[in-house]
Protein backbone atom coordinates (compact mmCIF):
# COMPACT_ATOMS: atom_id res chain seq x y z
CA UNK A 1 0.00 0.00 0.00
CA UNK A 2 1.58 3.39 -0.61
CA UNK A 3 2.46 5.30 1.95
CA UNK A 4 1.44 9.23 1.81
CA UNK A 5 3.76 11.32 4.07
CA UNK A 6 2.43 14.61 5.89
CA UNK A 7 4.52 17.73 6.21
CA UNK A 8 5.44 18.77 9.76
CA UNK A 9 2.31 19.84 11.98
CA UNK A 10 -0.11 18.92 9.33
CA UNK A 11 -1.70 16.24 11.25
CA UNK A 12 -3.56 18.60 13.61
CA UNK A 13 -6.54 18.01 11.76
CA UNK A 14 -6.20 13.97 11.40
CA UNK A 15 -5.44 14.03 15.25
CA UNK A 16 -8.96 15.99 15.29
CA UNK A 17 -10.61 13.30 13.10
CA UNK A 18 -11.07 15.60 10.11
CA UNK A 19 -11.77 12.90 7.25
CA UNK A 20 -9.97 14.95 4.62
CA UNK A 21 -6.26 15.49 3.52
CA UNK A 22 -5.67 18.48 1.34
CA UNK A 23 -2.72 18.22 -0.99
CA UNK A 24 -0.99 21.19 0.73
CA UNK A 25 -0.61 18.59 3.61
CA UNK A 26 1.82 16.08 2.12
CA UNK A 27 5.02 16.24 1.38
CA UNK A 28 6.02 13.16 -0.42
CA UNK A 29 4.19 9.79 -1.42
CA UNK A 30 5.88 6.58 -1.73
CA UNK A 31 5.21 4.36 -4.52
CA UNK A 32 2.80 5.76 -7.13
CA UNK A 33 -1.25 5.78 -5.91
CA UNK A 34 -3.77 5.00 -8.61
CA UNK A 35 -6.72 7.41 -8.58
CA UNK A 36 -8.98 5.44 -6.08
CA UNK A 37 -6.58 2.98 -4.39
CA UNK A 38 -5.81 2.87 -0.62
CA UNK A 39 -3.34 4.48 1.08
CA UNK A 40 -1.63 5.15 4.41
CA UNK A 41 -1.02 8.35 6.19
CA UNK A 42 1.96 8.75 8.24
CA UNK A 43 3.05 11.78 9.69
CA UNK A 44 6.51 13.70 9.66
CA UNK A 45 7.91 11.27 12.39
CA UNK A 46 6.44 8.21 10.19
CA UNK A 47 3.81 7.37 12.75
CA UNK A 48 0.76 6.01 11.80
CA UNK A 49 -2.42 8.30 11.17
CA UNK A 50 -5.18 7.01 8.76
CA UNK A 51 -6.10 4.70 5.46
CA UNK A 52 -8.04 6.39 3.10
CA UNK A 53 -8.92 6.88 -0.60
CA UNK A 54 -6.58 8.40 -2.51
CA UNK A 55 -7.32 11.06 -5.32
CA UNK A 56 -5.78 13.52 -7.63
CA UNK A 57 -7.13 17.15 -6.52
CA UNK A 58 -7.71 19.46 -3.49
CA UNK A 59 -9.15 16.64 -1.00
CA UNK A 60 -6.22 14.43 -1.75
CA UNK A 61 -6.89 11.47 0.98
CA UNK A 62 -10.15 10.69 2.35
CA UNK A 63 -9.78 8.89 5.31
CA UNK A 64 -12.10 5.51 5.82
CA UNK A 65 -10.15 4.71 9.47
CA UNK A 66 -8.14 6.56 12.26
CA UNK A 67 -6.96 3.08 13.12
CA UNK A 68 -4.69 0.83 11.88
CA UNK A 69 -6.93 -1.89 10.22
CA UNK A 70 -7.86 -4.01 7.31
CA UNK A 71 -9.87 -1.97 4.72
CA UNK A 72 -11.73 -5.16 3.42
CA UNK A 73 -15.32 -6.40 2.72
CA UNK A 74 -16.33 -7.08 6.00
CA UNK A 75 -15.29 -3.19 6.63
CA UNK A 76 -17.67 -1.50 4.59
CA UNK A 77 -20.35 -4.06 5.81
CA UNK A 78 -20.09 -2.76 9.31
CA UNK A 79 -20.13 0.95 8.35
CA UNK A 80 -23.35 0.06 6.04
CA UNK A 81 -24.86 -2.44 8.83
CA UNK A 82 -24.22 0.56 11.54
CA UNK A 83 -26.31 3.01 8.60
CA UNK A 84 -29.09 1.13 8.45
CA UNK A 85 -29.57 0.17 12.19
CA UNK A 86 -29.15 3.95 13.03
CA UNK A 87 -32.25 4.74 10.44
CA UNK A 88 -34.03 1.37 11.95
CA UNK A 89 -33.52 2.96 15.43
CA UNK A 90 -34.84 6.04 13.93
CA UNK A 91 -38.32 5.12 13.14
CA UNK A 92 -37.02 6.19 9.28
CA UNK A 93 -37.86 2.27 7.85
CA UNK A 94 -41.86 1.61 8.46
CA UNK A 95 -44.63 1.16 6.93
CA UNK A 96 -45.76 4.70 5.74
CA UNK A 97 -42.29 5.96 5.12
CA UNK A 98 -39.72 3.63 3.14
CA UNK A 99 -37.40 6.67 1.56
CA UNK A 100 -34.56 8.02 3.47
CA UNK A 101 -31.09 8.10 2.94
CA UNK A 102 -29.27 5.10 4.14
CA UNK A 103 -25.54 6.58 4.09
CA UNK A 104 -24.33 10.20 3.97
CA UNK A 105 -20.55 10.60 3.45
CA UNK A 106 -18.74 11.77 5.73
CA UNK A 107 -21.60 11.58 8.46
CA UNK A 108 -21.84 7.75 7.88
CA UNK A 109 -18.28 7.18 8.35
CA UNK A 110 -17.99 6.12 4.40
CA UNK A 111 -16.45 9.43 3.18
CA UNK A 112 -17.40 10.00 -1.17
CA UNK A 113 -20.71 7.34 -0.71
CA UNK A 114 -24.07 8.76 -1.17
CA UNK A 115 -27.00 5.30 -0.88
CA UNK A 116 -30.52 6.88 -0.70
CA UNK A 117 -33.51 3.88 -0.64
CA UNK A 118 -36.40 4.20 -2.45
CA UNK A 119 -39.13 1.08 -1.53
CA UNK A 120 -37.10 -1.95 -2.59
CA UNK A 121 -34.53 0.09 -4.58
CA UNK A 122 -30.77 1.57 -3.63
CA UNK A 123 -29.80 4.22 -5.36
CA UNK A 124 -25.92 4.21 -4.97
CA UNK A 125 -23.98 8.01 -6.14
CA UNK A 126 -20.10 7.51 -5.95
CA UNK A 127 -18.50 11.32 -5.31
CA UNK A 128 -14.99 9.33 -5.27
CA UNK A 129 -13.57 7.69 -7.15
CA UNK A 130 -12.19 5.14 -4.49
CA UNK A 131 -16.55 4.30 -3.89
CA UNK A 132 -16.59 3.86 -7.49
CA UNK A 133 -14.24 0.97 -7.81
CA UNK A 134 -15.49 -1.14 -5.19
CA UNK A 135 -19.42 -0.23 -6.81
CA UNK A 136 -20.14 -4.21 -7.37
CA UNK A 137 -19.27 -4.89 -4.02
CA UNK A 138 -20.74 -2.19 -1.85
CA UNK A 139 -24.38 -3.54 -4.05
CA UNK A 140 -23.93 -7.01 -2.60
CA UNK A 141 -23.43 -5.65 0.95
CA UNK A 142 -26.43 -3.21 0.55
CA UNK A 143 -29.02 -6.59 -0.27
CA UNK A 144 -27.35 -8.11 2.25
CA UNK A 145 -28.20 -6.17 4.85
CA UNK A 146 -31.17 -4.55 4.42
CA UNK A 147 -33.76 -7.46 3.96
CA UNK A 148 -35.80 -4.79 1.98
CA UNK A 149 -33.89 -4.13 -0.62
CA UNK A 150 -33.98 -6.36 -3.73
CA UNK A 151 -32.34 -4.05 -6.27
CA UNK A 152 -29.11 -1.41 -6.87
CA UNK A 153 -28.71 1.43 -9.01
CA UNK A 154 -25.76 2.42 -9.68
CA UNK A 155 -26.31 6.82 -10.60
CA UNK A 156 -22.53 8.50 -10.81
CA UNK A 157 -22.03 9.81 -14.21
CA UNK A 158 -22.75 13.07 -13.00
CA UNK A 159 -20.96 13.07 -9.40
CA UNK A 160 -17.53 11.75 -10.10
CA UNK A 161 -14.48 13.63 -10.28
CA UNK A 162 -11.35 13.26 -13.01
CA UNK A 163 -13.56 10.75 -14.88
CA UNK A 164 -11.05 10.57 -18.02
CA UNK A 165 -10.57 7.16 -18.23
CA UNK A 166 -13.03 5.73 -16.12
CA UNK A 167 -15.94 3.30 -17.83
CA UNK A 168 -18.89 5.37 -15.80
CA UNK A 169 -22.49 4.05 -16.46
CA UNK A 170 -25.76 4.76 -14.96
CA UNK A 171 -26.85 1.36 -14.27
CA UNK A 172 -28.57 -1.25 -12.32
CA UNK A 173 -25.95 -3.42 -10.61
CA UNK A 174 -28.79 -5.90 -8.91
CA UNK A 175 -32.39 -6.29 -10.34
CA UNK A 176 -33.94 -3.99 -12.15
CA UNK A 177 -36.95 -1.87 -10.68
CA UNK A 178 -40.09 -0.82 -13.30
CA UNK A 179 -41.78 0.60 -10.21
CA UNK A 180 -40.26 3.47 -8.98
CA UNK A 181 -42.52 4.43 -6.67
CA UNK A 182 -41.43 5.79 -3.00
CA UNK A 183 -43.54 6.15 -0.04
CA UNK A 184 -42.64 9.49 2.30
CA UNK A 185 -44.62 10.20 5.38
CA UNK A 186 -48.25 8.16 3.84
CA UNK A 187 -47.39 10.04 0.55
CA UNK A 188 -45.95 8.28 -2.72
CA UNK A 189 -43.91 9.70 -5.41
CA UNK A 190 -42.73 8.53 -8.25
CA UNK A 191 -38.98 8.49 -8.54
CA UNK A 192 -36.71 9.24 -11.60
CA UNK A 193 -33.52 7.88 -10.43
CA UNK A 194 -32.66 7.14 -14.07
CA UNK A 195 -32.44 10.51 -15.94
CA UNK A 196 -33.64 12.77 -12.36
CA UNK A 197 -31.48 15.00 -10.50
CA UNK A 198 -29.22 13.61 -7.55
CA UNK A 199 -30.73 10.50 -6.78
CA UNK A 200 -34.45 11.43 -8.10
CA UNK A 201 -35.89 12.75 -5.04
CA UNK A 202 -34.87 15.56 -3.19
CA UNK A 203 -35.15 13.49 0.43
CA UNK A 204 -33.14 16.22 2.69
CA UNK A 205 -36.11 18.32 2.72
CA UNK A 206 -38.90 15.46 4.06
CA UNK A 207 -38.85 17.63 7.41
CA UNK A 208 -39.17 20.30 6.56
CA UNK A 209 -42.34 19.16 3.87
CA UNK A 210 -44.09 18.48 7.43
CA UNK A 211 -43.14 21.89 8.76
CA UNK A 212 -44.88 23.41 5.72
CA UNK A 213 -47.65 20.82 5.72
CA UNK A 214 -48.73 22.70 9.41
CA UNK A 215 -48.96 25.83 8.04
CA UNK A 216 -50.61 25.43 4.53
CA UNK A 217 -54.39 25.13 5.80
CA UNK A 218 -56.72 28.06 3.71
CA UNK A 219 -53.45 29.57 2.21
CA UNK A 220 -52.87 29.83 -1.73
CA UNK A 221 -49.47 28.77 -1.68
CA UNK A 222 -46.49 28.80 -4.34
CA UNK A 223 -43.77 26.43 -4.87
CA UNK A 224 -40.93 27.54 -6.86
CA UNK A 225 -38.14 25.34 -7.86
CA UNK A 226 -41.10 22.54 -7.32
CA UNK A 227 -38.92 19.68 -9.05
CA UNK A 228 -41.25 16.65 -8.46
CA UNK A 229 -43.44 18.20 -6.67
CA UNK A 230 -42.42 17.21 -2.69
CA UNK A 231 -43.57 20.25 -1.01
CA UNK A 232 -46.24 21.01 -3.50
CA UNK A 233 -48.30 17.47 -2.43
CA UNK A 234 -47.56 17.94 1.51
CA UNK A 235 -49.09 21.36 0.63
CA UNK A 236 -51.81 19.71 -0.56
CA UNK A 237 -52.43 17.33 2.28
CA UNK A 238 -52.05 20.37 5.15
CA UNK A 239 -55.45 21.71 3.36
CA UNK A 240 -53.68 24.79 0.96
CA UNK A 241 -56.76 26.35 -0.79
CA UNK A 242 -54.68 25.88 -4.05
CA UNK A 243 -50.87 25.11 -5.13
CA UNK A 244 -49.38 26.35 -7.79
CA UNK A 245 -46.01 24.69 -8.44
CA UNK A 246 -43.25 26.43 -10.69
CA UNK A 247 -40.09 24.70 -11.95
CA UNK A 248 -37.85 25.83 -15.27
CA UNK A 249 -37.94 21.77 -16.59
CA UNK A 250 -40.69 20.68 -18.67
CA UNK A 251 -39.96 16.91 -17.06
CA UNK A 252 -40.04 17.98 -13.33
CA UNK A 253 -43.92 19.38 -14.21
CA UNK A 254 -44.67 15.89 -15.73
CA UNK A 255 -43.50 14.40 -12.60
CA UNK A 256 -45.32 16.91 -10.34
CA UNK A 257 -48.55 16.29 -12.15
CA UNK A 258 -48.14 12.21 -11.93
CA UNK A 259 -47.59 12.82 -8.27
CA UNK A 260 -50.31 14.84 -7.52
CA UNK A 261 -52.46 12.18 -9.78
CA UNK A 262 -51.26 9.11 -7.24
CA UNK A 263 -52.02 11.10 -4.28
CA UNK A 264 -55.16 13.39 -4.88
CA UNK A 265 -56.62 11.57 -7.92
CA UNK A 266 -59.60 14.06 -7.55
CA UNK A 267 -57.83 18.03 -7.04
CA UNK A 268 -58.91 20.87 -8.58
CA UNK A 269 -56.67 23.45 -7.07
CA UNK A 270 -53.21 22.67 -7.79
CA UNK A 271 -51.70 24.00 -11.41
CA UNK A 272 -48.22 23.55 -12.87
CA UNK A 273 -45.70 25.65 -14.54
CA UNK A 274 -42.87 24.98 -16.53
CA UNK A 275 -41.73 28.51 -16.68
CA UNK A 276 -37.93 30.21 -15.18
CA UNK A 277 -38.42 31.44 -11.63
CA UNK A 278 -37.62 35.27 -11.70
CA UNK A 279 -39.95 35.62 -15.20
CA UNK A 280 -42.73 33.98 -13.03
CA UNK A 281 -42.51 35.88 -9.98
CA UNK A 282 -42.00 39.26 -12.18
CA UNK A 283 -45.44 38.63 -13.61
CA UNK A 284 -47.20 36.64 -11.01
CA UNK A 285 -50.88 37.87 -10.71
CA UNK A 286 -52.05 35.66 -7.48
CA UNK A 287 -51.48 36.88 -4.18
CA UNK A 288 -49.91 33.94 -2.49
CA UNK A 289 -49.68 33.91 1.09
CA UNK A 290 -46.86 31.13 1.40
CA UNK A 291 -43.87 31.10 -0.87
CA UNK A 292 -41.16 28.30 -0.62
CA UNK A 293 -37.87 29.23 -2.41
CA UNK A 294 -36.02 25.72 -2.69
CA UNK A 295 -33.42 26.83 -5.38
CA UNK A 296 -30.65 24.28 -6.78
CA UNK A 297 -27.28 24.99 -5.20
CA UNK A 298 -25.70 28.44 -6.53
CA UNK A 299 -22.43 27.71 -5.46
CA UNK A 300 -21.01 24.02 -6.15
CA UNK A 301 -17.42 25.88 -5.38
CA UNK A 302 -16.21 28.79 -3.05
CA UNK A 303 -15.02 30.74 -5.83
CA UNK A 304 -18.74 30.90 -7.30
CA UNK A 305 -19.92 32.52 -3.27
CA UNK A 306 -20.14 36.14 -4.53
CA UNK A 307 -22.59 35.28 -7.22
CA UNK A 308 -24.50 32.53 -5.35
CA UNK A 309 -25.30 35.44 -2.44
CA UNK A 310 -26.17 37.93 -5.00
CA UNK A 311 -28.51 35.41 -6.16
CA UNK A 312 -30.13 34.46 -3.29
CA UNK A 313 -30.34 38.07 -2.19
CA UNK A 314 -32.50 38.91 -5.68
CA UNK A 315 -34.66 36.05 -5.13
CA UNK A 316 -35.66 36.56 -1.66
CA UNK A 317 -35.70 40.46 -2.54
CA UNK A 318 -38.58 39.43 -4.84
CA UNK A 319 -40.40 37.09 -2.67
CA UNK A 320 -40.78 39.87 -0.56
CA UNK A 321 -41.70 42.20 -2.75
CA UNK A 322 -44.64 40.29 -4.08
CA UNK A 323 -46.06 38.14 -0.92
CA UNK A 324 -48.67 39.66 1.36
CA UNK A 325 -48.86 41.03 5.04
CA UNK A 326 -49.14 37.92 6.67
CA UNK A 327 -47.29 35.27 4.64
CA UNK A 328 -45.02 33.08 5.01
CA UNK A 329 -41.59 32.06 3.08
CA UNK A 330 -39.88 29.27 3.12
CA UNK A 331 -36.32 29.86 1.92
CA UNK A 332 -33.42 27.83 1.47
CA UNK A 333 -30.09 27.15 0.59
CA UNK A 334 -28.64 23.83 -0.30
CA UNK A 335 -24.81 25.10 -1.64
CA UNK A 336 -22.57 23.68 0.72
CA UNK A 337 -20.45 26.14 0.16
CA UNK A 338 -22.09 29.04 1.61
CA UNK A 339 -22.78 28.97 5.29
CA UNK A 340 -25.50 29.19 7.32
CA UNK A 341 -24.35 33.09 8.17
CA UNK A 342 -23.94 34.20 4.72
CA UNK A 343 -27.39 32.71 3.74
CA UNK A 344 -28.78 34.18 7.14
CA UNK A 345 -27.43 37.81 6.06
CA UNK A 346 -28.54 37.45 2.39
CA UNK A 347 -31.88 37.08 3.26
CA UNK A 348 -31.59 40.00 5.94
CA UNK A 349 -30.06 42.12 3.31
CA UNK A 350 -33.59 40.97 0.71
CA UNK A 351 -35.57 41.80 3.77
CA UNK A 352 -33.75 45.30 4.51
CA UNK A 353 -33.86 46.75 0.66
CA UNK A 354 -37.74 45.70 1.11
CA UNK A 355 -38.66 47.44 4.48
CA UNK A 356 -40.87 44.59 5.14
CA UNK A 357 -41.04 43.73 9.26
CA UNK A 358 -39.34 40.36 9.02
CA UNK A 359 -39.53 37.92 11.77
CA UNK A 360 -38.19 34.18 12.03
CA UNK A 361 -40.18 31.75 12.81
CA UNK A 362 -37.89 28.50 12.38
CA UNK A 363 -34.59 27.80 11.49
CA UNK A 364 -34.10 24.61 9.37
CA UNK A 365 -31.55 22.20 8.53
CA UNK A 366 -31.25 18.73 6.95
CA UNK A 367 -33.21 15.95 8.67
CA UNK A 368 -31.49 12.60 11.21
CA UNK A 369 -30.82 10.30 7.76
CA UNK A 370 -28.36 13.09 6.46
CA UNK A 371 -26.09 13.27 9.52
CA UNK A 372 -23.25 15.46 10.19
CA UNK A 373 -20.03 13.74 11.84
CA UNK A 374 -19.43 16.15 14.59
CA UNK A 375 -15.40 16.29 13.25
CA UNK A 376 -16.89 17.62 9.81
CA UNK A 377 -18.66 20.73 10.24
CA UNK A 378 -18.95 20.83 6.03
CA UNK A 379 -21.54 17.83 6.25
CA UNK A 380 -23.84 20.51 7.17
CA UNK A 381 -25.26 21.83 3.52
CA UNK A 382 -28.69 22.35 3.66
CA UNK A 383 -29.57 25.88 5.26
CA UNK A 384 -33.19 27.29 5.51
CA UNK A 385 -35.57 29.68 7.79
CA UNK A 386 -39.08 30.13 7.93
CA UNK A 387 -40.46 33.53 7.75
CA UNK A 388 -43.06 35.68 8.33
CA UNK A 389 -43.72 38.80 6.34
CA UNK A 390 -45.93 41.95 7.89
Amino acid sequence: MPVVHLRKGKDDNILRFHPWIFSGAIATIDGVPAEGDLVRVVNKEGEFRAIGHYQSGSIMVRILSFTDRDIDREFYRERIAAAYEMRKSLQLEREDNNTYRLVHGEGDGLPGLVIDKYASTAIVQAHSIGMHNIREMLAQIIVEVIPEVKNVFYKSTGTLPNRAGLQVEDQYLIGNDDVALGTENGLQFKVDWLKGQKTGFFIDQRDNRMLLEHYAKGRKVLNMFCYTGGFSCYAMRGGAELVHSVDSSSKAISLVEKNMEINFPDAKNHAAYAEDAFHFLDNMTENYDLIILDPPAFAKHRSAIHNALQGYRRLNAKAFEKIPHGGILFTFSCSQAVSREQFRLAVFTAAAQSKRNVRILHQLTQPIDHPVNIYHPEGEYLKGLVLYVE
